[in-house]
């Protein structure tokens, strides 16, 4: 049951007070901030998993008007070290180290958990999150598998708690702006969505078996996996690429950009989903495709696709990530930032909203930097005072669902038939079996 505290922040606060990387967000002056809430309504959080995008994300969050981090947890000492002389020099309390992230949920006090460990800790680890009363922000994807996803959803539905999910640009403005324009017909019904993405990823070669480093508690960082041997070329990047811990570039960026698509063209649940690809570019331990092709039709007409190229780094349609839609009279445009471009059915250039802050989508960590602050706000604000959330946990899991089905779709090597009320797949035993996962004895999620 969430405790006391965090129903008084909840109920009794007005607003919040944000600053991003760069100082104060744009459209809110110092004068409001100081109006806004008292300097002991603080809400206080544990991060989980900081080599990386967590350490991005601890940045943000301790930049923001009362918040403060208490807790670093993970499993690799180094990086919970050097996280926190981060925070310390931004000239904030050093957060206690928690390698294990169980542990800092037992703590009352705490309000809410930053989740951006690997992949296959998400769902598990929101769960327990949730079961323990704390709110969740929880990086992309939402899960490792379908299940998952459907099991974070019935803990939101259950434990009643925020979660937000770290699809970040449905908190872009000229991103909200551009889809608004999109579905007020700006250039009629939009009925197809192309996304993508590129990069120059380099092989990762074959790994060894070497003992696991001091540093790391390799157990804990498999958690509900199955267990592995330990490598010395999986941790802490490579691991995206096996399918016993990762999901491949189609979660790992496609999510961003199938996200948008399904929220410009109004969908839901797909009726047929298929891939093609594979690891074409290098012969190493590199699991999941590095070249794909997802097409995803749905039952209002509509379809859309992501083509994702990991180790060719063109640009396509001018950018290394995007999607524009197809309209009845023209196109509009979304790439890596927060812009957008409207064209006519010749392919004329009728409108461009422009960003203010450049964005680097090959950045590993941190590709939009100051711009994450606002999606952060947005969470804060729905755990402060109930504002609706720009991408809540079911929205996250229908997006998500898009690209699992894809990559279901690529192992199996199926054409999949789904159900449109809930994405299931139909009349097919062998890819249902994907659905699922099965985990290390002991550690399976439950609500």
């Amino acid at each position: 049951m969430i405790n006391s505290r965090r129903s008084f922040i909840k109920k009794s606060a007005a607003g919040i007070a944000a600053v991003s990387v760069g100082g104060i967000l744009p459209g809110f002056s110092a004068r409001s901030y100081s109006s806004i809430l008292g300097a002991n309504d603080k809400v206080l959080i544990a991060v989980m998993g900081v080599n990386s995008r967590g350490k991005a994300l601890s940045d943000t969050f301790s930049k923001q008007e009362n918040v403060e981090i208490i807790y670093i947890c993970d499993v690799d000492t180094r990086a919970e070290a050097a996280c926190s002389d981060a925070i310390e020099k931004l000239g904030k309390k050093r957060p206690a180290a928690c390698p294990d992230f169980r542990k800092a949920l037992e703590d009352k006090k705490l309000d809410a958990m930053v989740i951006a460990a690997p992949d296959h800790w998400h769902a598990p680890a929101a769960i327990l999150a949730s079961k323990a009363g704390k709110h969740v922000y929880l990086e992309k994807p939402c899960s490792h598998n379908p299940a998952e996803g459907e099991l974070l959803v019935a803990a939101a539905n259950k434990y009643r708690n925020v979660i937000q999910m770290g699809n970040q640009r449905r908190s872009f403005p000229n991103v909200i702006a551009g889809i608004t324009e999109l579905k007020s017909g700006i250039i009629g019904r939009p009925y197809f969505a192309k996304t993508w993405y590129t990069n120059n990823r380099p092989s990762i070669g074959i790994g060894k078996e070497v003992p696991v480093p001091s540093w790391l508690n390799y157990d804990l960082w498999q958690g509900p996996a199955p267990r592995k041997a330990y490598k010395d070329n999986l941790i802490h990047y490579n691991w995206h690429w096996f399918w016993n811990w990762g999901t491949g570039e189609a979660l790992n960026n496609g999510t961003h950009f199938v996200d948008l698509a399904r929220w410009g063209l109004g969908v839901d649940y797909p009726v047929k989903v298929s891939s093609s690809g594979g690891r074409y570019r290098y012969k190493d331990d590199w699991e999941t495709p590095d070249t794909q092709v997802i097409s995803m039709e749905f039952d209002n007409n509509t379809g859309m696709t992501w083509e994702g190229v990991s180790c060719n780094g063109r640009p396509i349609e001018g950018s290394t990530v995007g999607v524009i839609f197809s309209c009845e009279n023209g196109s509009l445009r979304i790439d890596a930032g927060n812009a957008y471009s409207v064209f006519d059915v010749q392919g004329k250039l009728i409108k461009e909203v422009k960003a203010e802050t450049a964005i680097d989508s090959r950045n590993l960590s941190n590709p939009s930097a100051g711009l994450d602050a606002v999606h952060i706000v947005n969470f804060l604000d729905a755990i402060r005072n109930g504002v609706k959330l720009n991408a809540d946990i079911m929205s996250g899991h229908k997006s998500t669902l898009l690209v699992q089905l894809g990559n279901i779709a690529q192992r199996t090597g199926r054409t999949l038939i789904l159900n449109p009320a809930n994405g299931h797949i139909k009349d097919d035993p062998v890819a249902e079996k994907l659905w699922s996962r099965e985990y290390e004895k002991g550690w399976e999620p439950v609500i």
